[in-house]
């Protein structure tokens, strides 16, 4: 099993930073890809970034050029920068682990934190 923490979340001015943060304990394996994941009032959950252990990133295009994921593999922690916020950021944040076997791959989810943008 995994248990992902997160925390970082919170209100926050148009244009403003947020970081938040993602501590993963229990079976970590050490290849996965570790990343976050959005979901607005009213809309599905959506890929924001996510990183492989080996480094190679993905980001939505929404967030792209605002938004930096990185990751301490020794700490099993996953981060996400976020920069020139948007309201249309405003959402549940939730971060994942997905790994497993070339078979079958597992997905493990945070609570969530909430990051609200707004003057």
């Amino acid at each position: 099993q995994v248990q992902l923490v997160e925390s970082g979340g919170g209100l926050v001015q148009p244009g403003g930073s947020l970081r938040l943060s993602c501590a993963a304990s229990g079976t970590i394996f050490s290849a996965n890809v570790m990343g976050w994941y959005r979901q607005a009032p009213g809309k599905q959950r959506e890929l924001v970034a996510n990183m492989a252990s080996g480094g190679d990133t993905n980001y939505a295009y929404s967030v792209k050029g605002r938004f930096t994921i990185s990751r301490d593999n020794a700490k099993n922690t996953v981060y996400l920068q976020m920069s020139s916020l948007k309201p249309e950021d405003t959402a549940v944040y939730y971060c994942n682990v997905r790994q497993g076997s070339p078979w079958r791959q597992f997905d493990y989810w945070g609570q969530g934190t909430q990051v609200t943008v707004s003057s």
